[in-house]
């Protein structure tokens, strides 16, 4: 069976395991389903997810002028500390700014190679969680703005990553560390202003992820490198395919690429 899928990021389901899914247009696969077989992707053109048009995509599956003109992708979306929407300072569009901005965000812990540091809009848990591929998910802060949300990372970031050291995630690694200790903490790091938004519930969310088998090493897909590639489908993970020969594609990362999915 042959699917022609603009890639994005794979809609999930927290469940034990995570469900995965793939947008195929009329259709949605269910990738769970699709463990232990044969996957053949071979890349066939692009999509700029912004405005349609067949053009090469530069990053966050955008072509070149959406990237640096959408304001899905301003800067405040990175670094939610330059988020300036409380201010009624545009960046690029005020009005979607403010929607996105100005509702709660979460500040969190997430398990997985490490303990790190993250910011999400509240809507957006667990899926943020997911996404990261993280074991395991404790809230710290709920803010009522992005600004907040991300002064908070700032501060709390000089003593704990904010990074996913994704080649051990992907390898099934992941600390030994106490994630309720790591919030407690955190306490000293924070201005009495932030504090006011401590999340006091302590019960960390578990995650499980449908993986066969974990490789011993991991080797990264490009489709600009490697516009075909076939393997056996072993696990999924974050927002990646884990195949049986090491090999890891990221779907979110070819966000804006057009391919032909066949098994």
């Amino acid at each position: 069976m042959t699917y022609k899928i603009l890639l994005k990021r794979m809609p999930t389901e927290l469940a034990n395991p995570v469900n995965y899914f793939l947008d195929a247009g009329d259709d949605f696969i269910i990738v769970n389903n699709l463990l232990n077989k044969h996957l053949k992707i071979r890349f066939v053109g692009y999509e700029c997810l912004s405005c349609g048009q067949d053009l090469p995509v530069f990053a966050q599956g955008m072509c070149k002028k959406c990237y640096f003109e959408s304001p899905q992708v301003g800067e405040w979306v990175m670094k939610p500390e330059l988020s300036r929407a409380h201010l009624g300072i545009e960046d690029r569009d005020l009005t979607y700014e403010q929607e996105m901005q100005l509702q709660p965000h979460i500040v969190y812990l997430a398990k997985t190679s490490d303990i790190k540091i993250g910011v999400t809009r509240k809507s957006q848990v667990p899926y943020r969680w997911i996404d990261q591929g993280a074991d395991e998910a404790l809230p710290v802060l709920e803010t009522p703005n992005r600004y907040l949300a991300g002064q908070a990372e700032v501060l709390i970031k000089q003593y704990i990553t904010d990074k996913t050291g994704w080649q051990k995630m992907l390898k099934g690694v992941s600390t030994d560390k106490d994630i309720l200790q790591a919030k407690e903490d955190i306490k000293k790091y924070l201005t009495k202003e932030l504090l006011e938004y401590w999340i006091d519930e302590n019960k960390p969310v578990k995650i499980t992820y449908p993986v066969i088998k974990y490789p011993e090493k991991v080797k990264s897909l490009n489709l600009k490198k490697t516009p075909e590639f076939e393997a056996k489908l072993s696990g999924i993970k974050g927002q990646y395919f884990i195949f049986d020969d090491g090999s890891v594609f990221n779907v979110r990362n070819h966000s804006g690429f057009v391919v032909e999915l066949s098994f």
